[in-house]
C-alpha cells in the first residue's frame, strides 16, 4: 500500500520581494509551488525555504491566524478598487519565520518533520542578482554627486575591475571620458558594453584612491 503523502505549513521565499515571505498549508508542495510559478508576474520564481509535516489537512486561515495573534502588523494588506485585500504575504526574514515554525515543532515534539531546505546553485545564483538588482535600484533613487563625497574637479576616477580605464572629474556630476564629457553611469554602460539605457547605478562601479565611491558616501554618511 502507498503511504498517503501528508501535507506541510511551508515558508516560501522569492528573490523579487526579499522583504517577504509566503506562509501557508499545501497538501502538496511541489504542487503548489509549480501552481504559483506558472505565473508571469514575478521576475523570480518562488522557492521553499523551509516545510512543517502536519498529521491534519489544515486551512491557511489556521495559520495566518496564530502569526496574526503574535503580530498583526506582519501581514501584507492592501486596497484595491475600495475592497481590502489580505495576503499569505509577511513582512518578516525567513529566518524569523523559521523560527516560529521551529517553536511550534518543539512544543509538540514533532522537530523531525521541520525541514530546512537548501537552496540550489541557481536559487542562489538568481538570488545574488537579485540582491544586485535591488541595490541598484536604491542607488538609482538617491543622487549622486561628486561634490558631496568631496571629490574635486581634476579628480582621476578609476573602473574597479581595471585601474587602467579612467574618467577625469569635470563637475560636480560629469567626467570626460575618452574625450567626451558625460555621467559615471553612462562611463560604465560603455566599459561594461552595455546598452545605452541599461538601468545601472554608474558610481558603484568605480573608484577615487583606490576607494569604491560607494564606500566613500557610506563612510561619509551622505
Amino acid at each position: 500500500m502507498t503511504k498517503e503523502k501528508k501535507g506541510v505549513i511551508y515558508i516560501l521565499t522569492n528573490p523579487s520581494f526579499e522583504e517577504y515571505v509566503k506562509i501557508g498549508y499545501a497538501d502538496d508542495i511541489d504542487t503548489r509551488l509549480a501552481q504559483l510559478n506558472r505565473s508571469e508576474c514575478t521576475p523570480f520564481a518562488f522557492r521553499v525555504y523551509a516545510t512543517y509535516e502536519v498529521d491534519n489537512r489544515l486551512t491557511d486561515m489556521k495559520i495566518h491566524a496564530m502569526i496574526d495573534k503574535l503580530n498583526p502588523n506582519l501581514r501584507a494588506i492592501d486596497n484595491v478598487n475600495g475592497k481590502k485585500r489580505v495576503r499569505e504575504f509577511y513582512a518578516m526574514t525567513a529566518e524569523d519565520a523559521y523560527g516560529i515554525f521551529e517553536a511550534m515543532a518543539e512544543i509538540h515534539g514533532t522537530t523531525d518533520r521541520l525541514k530546512l531546505i537548501k537552496p540550489s546553485v541557481e536559487q542562489e545564483a538568481e538570488s545574488k542578482v537579485a540582491a544586485t538588482i535591488a541595490e541598484e535600484s536604491r542607488e538609482r533613487a538617491k543622487p549622486f554627486s561628486f561634490d558631496m563625497v568631496n571629490i574635486p574637479v581634476g579628480a582621476r576616477i578609476t573602473y574597479c575591475k581595471d585601474e587602467s580605464i579612467f574618467c577625469t572629474v569635470v563637475d560636480d556630476k560629469k567626467v570626460e571620458f575618452n574625450g567626451e564629457v558625460m555621467s559615471l553611469t553612462m562611463v560604465a554602460r560603455i566599459v561594461m558594453n552595455l546598452d545605452r539605457s541599461a538601468p545601472i547605478a554608474g558610481p558603484r562601479f568605480f573608484k577615487y584612491n583606490g576607494e569604491m565611491l560607494n564606500d566613500i558616501r557610506e563612510r561619509l554618511g551622505v
